[in-house]
């Protein structure tokens, strides 16, 4: 173990992870003896004859483990990013080790009773804001995960949270392994017609990456996504989209199924366990929306202001597709003819645009933002070590000179890295007695390599969902807080969105997307009209984008409110639940649920419509600085302080300091283009 890399204090710049010179089989052994090491500390507090207080109690507990987090969160990290067999059986050995780790401290009688002591004599008024927050947190969390449970009780908790551990992480694997084995071969000319040549270049260099001629297509979204918006050949349309929408559903090993059954009914178990009526009374008791009633109003309040503008909008595409002799629409015609819409309306096709957004010009832009709002500069460290040579880190200095933070990119999809686009941390940010410690982030997503000269270009909604991630990177990057379990996006779930959200506003500010938006061969400005219909395209199709989020925002409530019968099958389940915000025919073995990993394998259970929730925040937050200038000092100083509390705070109260007010969801509505101007 002495020679285990990973246990050891690192000696690398600003301890960052030794990634090139760990070992994998490393991992399990480190991962034991943090985990034996973090049980002592408990153990230190445990046998602590003082009287339980602030100090020797709570800080104490909140300092445990910080070399666990580490390793785990860099095991964790990797398996999302750059995974292999190797690693995915390891996740399924490791996460039931955490699991029982993290039971047997909140399971920890003794060590409730002092945490209960604290919170019941110690004089608030004594304690600062944050430390409020952090006492109030710890009980919390003790009290709703089982602290005050029988003992028979705890045990079935035990194998309820052991149970959820493996499955959360074997349906990730299955999403992966299904959308890593399919590919659509095509050999003849004819049926890559409307294909754009830079997609048909990296789909003939996939080809011959397989040692097969002409062109292939996976359902990776840089060649997934082109191929369905670009491709005339209906059949190889349809074809794809239910490849896609099959994954992890078809009668095989791979199918999710009997899995999402299972975390559903054990999620139920742990709720009614712990005295809650269903999984999402007990997530949303620490959310801004505090109950299933709220959001489901809040969800139908949106449908039926959003339905009549989404019904609109699929009946223009009606209209296009009845020129090509299409009488029925499906779900495999939408990205097809939103695309050729989006060309008769603006001028402008996504494909056209990418010249104009190469990666590194976009990724710098998004660093002007952070300077002109932040004073925040990004240099690239070329000395620090990375997990894959794609990967490019770089240290944030702030305005005075000083180091702020590392940021980590990862751009380009492989077999070993799971689909979409994240933002994360390897290391958290908090204070001690004489530093403050500063966070590694990271920011991962799936856009268009470079192809031989040509450099990564990105569409125009790859664009924002690059500003996207950025904006929670921001929220990381601008932590300040002392403890790291209130630090930077441990925040409530829905209000977590807002930076990010906030973010994607710029994209579509004028003046601003003529400082970036050059062809990355000729170095001309994209044409200002173009521009002008760039930003009026702003709330372009935002009706059926509004239904397809509260489609996905009610399964993931039905889920977690006791809705799905044992016996029910999954894809009934979905199309049943779904019913009201769907605008095309259902095409039978197809489902969204089996691969939703956002609610099954990340930490949106219940959670998903956040997404709504946290654009009311983000337009109401962005017609702010509208009002002021989009980049005013004094309204960027009052959202940095926000951004730089994390969960210091309850935020609601956080966002009226930042905006003088409550947030007002007509903000929302007229950016969308949602608000009926005839009544």
């Amino acid at each position: 173990m002495n020679n285990n890399l990973l246990v050891e204090k690192f000696n690398t710049p600003y301890e960052s992870i030794p990634f090139e010179n760990i070992k994998q089989e490393e991992f399990r052994p480190a991962i034991e003896q943090a985990i034996d090491d973090a049980r002592k500390e408990i153990d230190e507090i445990v046998q602590n004859t003082d009287p339980p207080n602030f100090v020797n109690t709570i800080v104490a507990l909140e300092n445990v483990g910080k070399k666990l987090t580490v390793i785990s969160s860099t095991f964790f990290n990797l398996n999302s990013a750059e995974t292999s067999d190797y690693l995915q059986s390891l996740a399924e050995e490791i996460s039931p080790m955490l699991t029982e780790y993290a039971n047997d401290i909140i399971l920890n009688e003794q060590l409730f009773d002092k945490i209960k002591i604290v919170y019941e004599t110690t004089l608030k008024s004594k304690l600062s804001q944050e430390e409020v927050r952090l006492l109030d947190k710890t009980y919390k969390d003790f009290s709703k995960n089982g602290a005050l449970l029988s003992p028979e009780d705890k045990n079935n908790l035990r194998q309820i949270s052991n149970e959820l551990a493996v499955l959360s992480v074997k349906f990730g694997q299955n999403v992966l392994k299904e959308t890593n084995d399919y590919y659509l071969h095509i050999s003849e000319n004819k049926d890559m017609e409307g294909i754009p040549e830079s997609i048909k270049e990296m789909a003939r260099k996939e080809a011959e990456n397989r040692n097969l001629k002409g062109w292939v297509f996976t359902l990776h979204y840089p060649s997934y996504v082109p191929f369905i918006t670009y491709t005339t050949n209906r059949e190889l349309r349809k074809e794809i989209y239910t490849a896609y929408m099959q994954r992890a559903c078809k009668d095989n090993e791979y199918n999710n199924e009997e899995i999402i059954h299972k975390i559903v009914e054990l999620r139920s178990k742990k709720a009614k366990l712990l005295g809650f009526n269903t999984y999402a009374d007990l997530i949303l008791q620490e959310r801004m929306a505090s109950s299933p009633k709220l959001v489901y109003d809040f969800l139908y309040d949106l449908l039926h202001q959003a339905k009549p503008f989404a019904q609109k909008e699929i009946e223009n595409l009606k209209n296009i597709a009845s020129r090509d002799g299409i009488l029925e629409l499906m779900p495999f015609d939408h990205a097809y003819y939103v695309e050729k819409l989006r060309q008769e309306k603006f001028s402008f096709s996504e494909e056209e645009l990418k010249p104009y957004f190469p990666l590194n010009q976009v990724l710098n832009a998004a660093f002007d933002v952070a300077k002109k709002l932040y004073g925040l500069t990004f240099k690239e460290r070329k000395d620090i070590q990375k997990y894959h040579s794609e990967v490019k880190v770089y240290e944030v200095v702030n305005d005075k000179g000083k180091h702020q933070a590392l940021l980590y990119t990862d751009f380009f999809p492989r077999a070993g890295k799971r689909a979409g686009a994240w933002m994360t941390s390897y290391k958290g940010q908090f204070k001690t007695l004489s530093d403050n410690i500063r966070p590694h982030i990271s920011i991962v997503c799936n856009f268009s390599r470079p192809n031989g000269d040509m450099p990564s270009l990105l569409t125009f909604s790859e664009v924002t969902t690059l500003f996207h991630e950025f904006g929670h990177a921001l929220h990381g990057i601008l932590a300040n807080t002392t403890f790291e379990s209130l630090s930077g996006t441990n925040v409530y779930w829905d209000f977590v969105e807002l930076p990010s959200q906030f973010m994607e506003n710029y994209v579509f500010e004028k003046e601003f997307l003529k400082t970036f938006a050059l062809h990355y061969q000729k170095g001309e400005m994209l044409d200002e009209e173009k521009i002008d219909k760039i930003v009026a395209s702003a709330n372009f199709m935002q009706g059926y984008q509004t239904l397809r989020q509260i489609g996905l925002g009610l399964l993931d409530m039905a889920y977690h409110t006791d809705e799905l019968n044992s016996e029910e099958g999954i894809e009934d389940f979905e199309v049943k639940m779904i019913k009201e915000t769907q605008l095309y025919p259902h095409i039978k073995n197809t489902c969204i649920s089996t691969s939703f990993s956002h609610i099954f394998q990340g930490g949106y259970a219940a959670g998903y419509y956040s997404y709504k929730w946290a654009e009311v925040l983000d337009a109401d937050a962005f017609d702010f600085f509208k009002e002021r200038g989009i980049f005013d000092k004094e309204t960027a100083n009052k959202f940095e302080s926000l951004l730089s509390k994390g969960g210091t705070e309850d935020p609601m109260e956080l966002y009226i300091s930042f905006r003088g007010r409550r947030p007002q969801s007509d903000a929302l509505l007229k950016r969308a283009g949602l608000l009926d101007t005839n009544s």
